[in-house]
């Protein structure tokens, strides 16, 4: 168990850590509007240049949908059919952990570092909202999302942003996310992180 009380600062990845995914959903839904090996251009362990641009606000929706049409040659498939299948991969946020990031608050300054996307965005903040009457942000101090601070894990930049903007230092902030590669980033900076595998917040911190 990790006491929140002992950093300065925790900040946590949001999808596998706050709120469930699934990366398999995507590759069926995808699957069924005809595209094959989705799973080639977008998993948990990487993605092409595509969603790269995607997660730092460098392409917009339409430009998005357009390109993923020409690459999975979904060209008779609409805007609205891509977009569910898109956001098929987001699942439900336990209200436990709610409860949890509530009761880490006011122990230390709690920050979300999320590479996500506007299409994203939109559907878990309402998704949120519908399932607990609550808006996200609100359990952090800040969140910090990659397609509105142009900065992506894993790199430092987005990490040292964190840290500069809010005095933070590296060696008193502890990090978590379900990506081995996300923590490296933090790792180059000082910062000390948690892999979560197999386990929930909830069962981690206090």
């Amino acid at each position: 168990m990790i006491n929140a009380s002992e950093y300065q600062a925790i900040i946590f990845d949001l999808g596998g850590v706050v709120l469930n995914i699934d990366y398999h959903r995507p590759v069926e839904y995808f699957k069924a509007l005809g595209a094959k090996n989705f799973d080639l251009f977008y998993s948990k362990k990487s993605q092409t240049t595509l969603f790269d641009d995607l997660e730092t606000g460098a392409i917009d929706q339409a430009s998005f949908f357009n390109a993923l049409r020409k690459a999975l040659s979904l060209q008779n498939t609409t805007d609205k059919d891509l977009e569910n299948a898109w956001n098929s991969i987001l699942l439900d946020l336990p209200k436990e952990r709610l409860d949890i990031l509530k009761a880490l608050k006011t122990k230390t300054k709690l920050f979300l570092f999320s590479n996500t996307n506007a299409i994203h965005h939109k559907a878990f903040t309402e998704s949120v909202q519908k399932q607990h009457h609550a808006a996200l942000d609100t359990f952090f101090d800040t969140a910090y999302y990659s397609h509105l601070i142009h900065m992506r894990k894993p790199h430092p930049e987005g990490f040292k942003f964190i840290l500069d903007q809010n005095k933070l230092t590296a060696n008193k902030v502890l990090f978590l996310d379900d990506s081995v590669g996300h923590l490296k980033g933090a790792q180059a900076l000082g910062i000390q992180t948690y892999h979560i595998e197999n386990t929930d917040i909830c069962d981690v911190l206090y």
